[in-house]
C-alpha cells in the first residue's frame, strides 16, 4: 500500500465514511468488523463473504473500499444487485463522498450506451448492474469481458441468490461464476447477504473462491435489537383489514405493509384510503414512475405506509422505518427475516407484526410452481434444441415442452450455467455437452422449501422467543431470547377491533367484479403442432373483455371462491350469495361506459342469451350458475357447448404454457345443432358462463366457435380469474 501504515489507511477510511454519511470532519468511524472487511479488500485484495444482519452497514464497506481503491489507481467497482430501490438510494449516498455511480437495469435502457462510454473513459467509479443483465447476450459477450478485465472491485449484493440451496435462488446469478473465473489475479471480491444459513454460506463461499483460493467468511450475529416482534391472530380477512384501520396510527412513523399477492395489496390500499389513510400500493403491476414516486413519498414520510408485495425488494433503504406488518405469512422464515429487517435500522425501536391468514397456504401452493422440472421435460427441451438446426426462442420451445414460460426460462438459465445450452441471438441452442440430471439435489431443494413452510407455521404458533426462532433458522450460533417480542415480554399489540370497522372491511372485500382481458394473439409455434393457428386472432372471432367475481389470489372473493373451486371440492349448485354477486357484476357491467360489448363493433347493448361451458369437474355448479343468471336476467338459456375431447384435456394443464394449453383444447369442443339453431334464431352477443379462467384459452377457443356459428359477440362471465 505504498508504505502507508495500517493506522493511516484506517484514518483515511474513516474520513471517507464521514463524507458518505454527510458529516465530513465528524466522528464517524468504521466498526472493527467493518474495518476487517475493508482491510481484506484493500490491503489483502481478497475475496470475502460478509453475512451480517440488515442495517449492519455493508454498503459502507464497499463504498469506502471503492474510494480507497480508486485513489490507488484501481478500475471501477462493479456491484451486482437485484434491488432497484437500493440502487437509486446508493447512487445518491455515493455522490456525497464524491463517488460517481451509475446503474444498468431494465428501467433505464436509453442510458446504457452513455454509461458504458463513461466507464471506458474512467469517469465512473461505481457501476451497479441488475443480475438479469448477466443473461443478456450482448451484455455477456460484449460488456462483461471488458468489465472483468478492468474492474477494481466486484461486489455481489444479496449473494444468497447464487445458491439454489437458499430461499431466493436466481439463475441469473449463476452467471457470476464465469465472471469470477475471468477476473484478473488480485482483484478483490465482496459478496454480501443478511440471509444465509450455514449450508448457503458454504455454497456461496465455495463459488466465490472459484479459481482464487479459499474465500474469507466474515459472519456476525443476526440479532436486531431495535425490533419488537409479534403475531396478531385474527379470524378472517375483514378482521385483519379492520385491525389495520384501527391500529395503524398507533405505530411509530411510517412503514411497510407486505401482502402475498398483488390483488391483496390493491384491496388493502383501497380500504385504507377509504378510511382516510395516506397509503400507496407498490406491486409488480405498479408503473415504474409510480414506484419511484411511492419510494420518495415513503422516504419523506408523506405516506403512512407502502402496501407492497415482494416487488418492493429487500433493498429499500429507509433507516427510520418504524414498522413492518405482514398481511399474510410468507412461505419462508428466512425471507420473512429479510423483509422485517427493513425496519428499525436507524431508530431505537420498531414494531414488526405478522397477521397470518387462513388463505396463506393456498396462496403458497398457487405460487409454488418453482421446482426444477422432471428429467423427461428437461430432456425434451435439449432434444428440441438439438434437432432444430437453428436457435429456438422460448415461445417456439413452448410448442415442444409442456412447461409454463417462467419455469421454462428458469430451467434454460440453469442449463446455460451448466453448459448444456447457450443463449445466442435469436434464442437458445444446445451445446451437445454431456449433462447429468442431479435428481438428489433437486429433491433436496424441494424438501427444503417444504421445511421452510413448516417452519413458518411453527413461527406463528411458537411460545418461545420469536427473534431467537428466526436466528436459529439462519444457523446463528449466538441466538438467544430477545426479551422484547410478544412471547418474551407479553402481548403488546391489541387484537381488538370494532364490529363497525369489520363490517366496513367486509363490505369492501365483498364488492365483486374484475375485468378479464381476452386473448388477441395465437401462441407461437402452433403449426409445428399440426394446428394452423397463428398471428392475430381475427376481431370477428375474439371474445370481448369479460368479468369475474374475483381473483383467486385476492383476500376478498378469492377466499370465498378457493374452497368452491378446489380440486377436491364436491360439485353442487351455485351458492345463493355467489349467484347474487354474479348478478351484481352483470348489473355493474351493463351500467359501465360502452355497455356490454365495448370491443364488438355495432353490438347491441344487451346479450340475447346465455351459453354455458361444459364442465367435467363441476357440471352442476356451472350449469346452475348459467341457468340462474338466465332466470334472473330474463334471458333465454341457449344451451352448452359440447365437450368432445379425450379424458379431461379441457380442464387439465392449467399450469402449462399457452401452446400446450391450446393444443389440449384444439378440437375439444363443438357447437351442437340445437345450440347452432338457437344462435341463429337469436342474433346478437351471448353471455358465456364458466367457473374459472387461468390462461384465457378456453374462453378464446369457445368464443371462436360461437362466433363462427353466428354469434355477434361473446361476453365471458366467470366466477374466478387467476392472478
Amino acid at each position: 500500500m505504498g508504505g502507508m501504515s495500517n493506522q493511516e489507511l484506517r484514518a483515511e477510511a474513516d474520513a471517507i465514511l464521514a463524507e458518505l454519511v454527510g458529516d465530513p470532519g465528524g466522528s464517524a468511524r468504521l466498526r472493527e468488523d467493518q474495518w476487517q472487511a475493508v482491510a481484506a479488500l484493500v490491503q489483502e485484495r481478497r475475496r470475502a463473504l460478509v453475512v451480517q444482519r440488515t442495517g449492519w452497514g455493508k454498503s459502507a464497506v464497499y463504498f469506502v473500499a471503492t474510494a480507497l481503491l480508486r485513489r490507488r489507481g484501481a478500475g471501477p467497482t462493479v456491484i451486482i444487485s437485484p434491488l432497484l430501490a437500493l440502487m437509486r438510494n446508493q447512487v445518491e449516498s455515493a455522490a456525497r463522498a464524491g463517488i460517481r455511480a451509475h446503474t444498468i437495469n431494465s428501467a433505464n435502457p436509453e442510458e446504457w450506451d452513455a454509461i458504458y462510454g463513461e466507464v471506458e473513459r474512467g469517469e465512473t467509479d461505481v457501476l451497479l448492474v441488475s443480475p438479469e443483465r448477466l443473461n443478456s447476450v450482448d451484455f455477456r459477450d460484449q460488456v462483461l469481458p471488458k468489465l472483468a478485465a478492468t474492474t477494481g472491485l466486484l461486489v455481489v449484493d444479496e449473494a444468497h441468490c447464487i445458491s439454489d440451496w437458499g430461499h431466493d435462488f436466481r439463475p441469473d446469478y449463476r452467471r457470476l461464476r464465469a465472471m469470477l473465473t475471468e477476473l484478473p489475479v488480485g482483484v478483490p471480491v465482496l459478496a454480501t447477504t443478511a440471509t444465509a444459513n450455514a449450508r448457503v454460506t458454504a455454497d456461496v463461499a465455495e463459488q466465490l473462491g472459484t479459481g482464487a483460493g479459499e474465500a474469507l467468511v466474515l459472519r456476525g450475529p443476526l440479532e436486531r435489537e431495535s425490533l419488537r416482534l409479534g403475531v396478531v391472530r385474527l379470524p378472517d380477512a375483514p378482521h385483519r383489514l379492520a385491525w389495520l384501520a384501527e391500529h395503524l396510527d398507533e405505530l411509530q412513523g411510517s412503514g411497510i405493509i407486505y401482502t402475498l399477492t398483488v390483488a391483496a395489496a390493491e384491496e388493502a390500499t383501497a380500504f385504507l384510503r377509504q378510511r382516510g389513510f395516506t397509503v400507496a400500493s407498490y406491486t409488480g403491476r405498479t408503473e415504474n414512475a409510480d414506484r419511484l414516486q411511492a419510494e420518495v413519498d415513503l422516504q419523506e414520510n408523506r405516506v403512512k405506509a407502502l402496501v407492497a408485495t415482494s416487488a418492493l425488494g429487500m433493498g429499500f433503504d429507509k433507516p427510520d422505518l418504524g414498522f413492518v406488518i405482514h398481511l399474510g405469512s410468507p412461505s419462508s422464515p428466512i425471507a420473512y427475516y429479510q423483509q422485517v429487517g427493513r425496519a428499525g435500522r436507524g431508530v431505537e425501536h420498531a414494531d414488526v407484526l405478522l397477521l397470518p391468514g387462513k388463505e396463506d397456504e393456498a396462496i403458497w401452493r398457487y405460487f409454488a410452481d418453482t421446482a426444477f422440472p422432471p428429467e423427461v421435460q428437461v430432456r425434451q427441451t435439449l432434444s428440441a434444441l438439438a434437432g432444430a438446426g437453428r436457435p429456438l426462442s422460448v415461445p417456439a420451445l413452448e410448442a415442444a415442452v409442456d412447461l409454463r414460460r417462467s419455469r421454462l426460462e428458469t430451467m434454460l438459465k440453469v442449463l446455460d450455467v451448466d453448459g448444456a445450452v447457450k443463449r445466442v441471438k435469436g434464442g437458445w441452442t444446445a451445446t451437445g455437452a454431456d449433462w447429468v440430471y442431479d435428481a438428489e439435489r433437486y429433491a433436496w431443494v424441494a424438501r427444503q422449501r417444504a421445511a421452510e413452510q413448516q417452519a413458518m407455521r411453527d413461527y406463528v404458533s411458537t411460545t418461545g422467543c420469536r427473534m431467537e426462532f428466526l436466528r436459529r433458522q439462519l444457523d446463528d450460533e449466538g441466538a438467544a431470547p430477545c426479551g422484547r417480542c410478544d412471547n418474551c415480554a407479553g402481548a403488546w399489540a391489541d387484537s381488538a377491533v370494532s364490529a363497525e370497522t369489520v363490517t366496513g372491511a367486509a363490505k369492501e372485500l365483498d364488492r365483486p367484479g374484475v375485468e378479464v382481458e381476452p386473448r388477441r394473439m395465437w401462441p407461437t409455434g402452433m403449426p409445428a403442432l399440426g394446428i394452423e393457428l397463428k398471428g392475430r386472432i381475427p376481431a370477428k372471432e375474439q371474445c370481448s373483455t369479460g368479468r369475474a367475481l374475483g381473483r383467486l389470489s385476492d383476500i376478498g372473493w378469492g377466499n370465498r371462491l378457493r374452497p368452491l373451486l378446489a380440486e377436491n371440492a364436491p360439485d353442487g349448485p351455485v351458492p345463493d350469495d355467489v349467484l347474487r354477486a354474479a348478478v351484481s357484476v352483470l348489473a355493474d357491467w351493463a351500467r359501465s361506459a360502452g355497455g356490454w360489448a365495448p370491443n364488438v363493433p355495432d353490438a347491441i347493448a344487451r346479450p340475447v342469451g346465455v351459453v354455458a361451458m361444459p364442465s367435467l369437474a363441476r357440471p352442476h355448479l356451472v350449469g346452475s350458475l348459467a341457468q340462474g343468471i338466465a332466470t334472473v336476467g330474463r334471458l333465454p338459456f341457449l344451451g352448452s357447448l359440447t365437450y368432445t375431447g379425450p379424458g379431461d384435456a379441457a380442464h387439465t394443464a392449467r399450469r402449462s404454457n399457452s401452446a400446450q394449453r391450446l393444443r389440449a383444447l384444439s378440437g375439444a369442443f363443438t357447437v351442437s345443432e340445437d345450440l347452432a339453431a338457437a344462435l341463429a334464431a337469436a342474433p346478437g352477443p351471448v353471455l358465456l358462463v364458466d367457473d374459472y379462467t387461468d390462461s384465457g384459452w378456453t374462453l378464446a377457443v369457445a368464443a371462436r366457435l360461437l362466433r363462427r356459428a353466428g354469434s355477434e359477440g361473446v361476453l365471458p362471465l366467470v366466477l374466478a380469474a387467476a392472478g
